[in-house]
């Protein structure tokens, strides 16, 4: 039986615990998902860095990690994956599009992402991951309240109406330096990408390096209005 058999109303749970989990530390966050959804909850990773698989890991191990591979990731980004695969106690989990690039451009003409990056995004990225996510009851992000001003609301349990998903993000209330402290203190993985400029890094036609003084997602579709890939709203 699973958790959405067992407590009703899913959204009313979700809301309930992100009431009473949002002064929470991570690990308590993901315990109770844990807990809650067995086998139908997961971890999504971008592999920016594997902080939350590493929490997630150390509550649950075996937990499912779930990386989509959009076909325009940095090399840097692949490795990150297949390192996190090859040292954590986690089952990784590799989505793709229904395309190949080529296919893609064979249908839409070549550099999609240049001329539309919302379709791009969707064909690529919300699509496989909706599919992806098909047999769980409930995911967890990396989101973060200070990213953004899009994500400051983020709430550490929510809905996802749109998938009709319990979301968690066991470290929305942590700041750049709580994770940099994580990392120094497990030795966790992060793509050798943060190192190199680049504050968020997502699919190598459309992220770039950040300037002193810009939020860590300037980088990502710059110069357009868009600031998310259509994952997270």
């Amino acid at each position: 039986m699973t958790a959405r058999t067992e407590t009703g109303d899913p959204k009313a749970l979700a809301e309930r615990a992100g009431r009473e989990l949002e002064d929470a530390p991570a690990p308590e966050i993901l315990r109770w998902a844990t807990e809650t959804f067995g086998k139908r909850f997961c971890v999504t990773s971008s592999m920016e860095d594997a902080v939350v698989a590493h929490l997630a890991s150390r509550v649950r191990p075996g937990v499912d990690v779930v990386f989509l591979d959009t076909g325009y990731h940095f090399p840097e980004t692949i490795g990150t994956r297949d390192a996190v695969d090859a040292v954590m106690d986690v089952r990784l989990i590799t989505l793709t599009p229904r395309q190949t690039v080529a296919e893609q451009d064979a249908e839409h003409g070549p550099k999609l992402h240049d001329r539309d990056p919302d379709l791009c995004c969707a064909l690529r990225k919300v699509k496989p991951l909706e599919e992806g996510l098909a047999g769980y009851d409930a995911w967890a992000t990396g989101l973060r309240r200070d990213e953004s001003p899009t994500r400051a609301d983020t709430p550490v349990v929510g809905w996802d109406e749109r998938r009709g998903k319990v979301k968690v993000s066991p470290i929305a209330r942590w700041t750049q330096q709580d994770v940099d402290a994580y990392v120094a203190e497990h030795g966790v993985l992060t793509n050798p990408l943060l190192t190199d400029g680049y504050a968020s890094v997502g699919c190598a036609p459309c992220t770039r390096r950040v300037l002193e003084g810009e939020d860590a997602r300037a980088g990502r579709w710059a110069g357009r209005a868009k600031t998310e890939c259509g994952l997270h709203g």
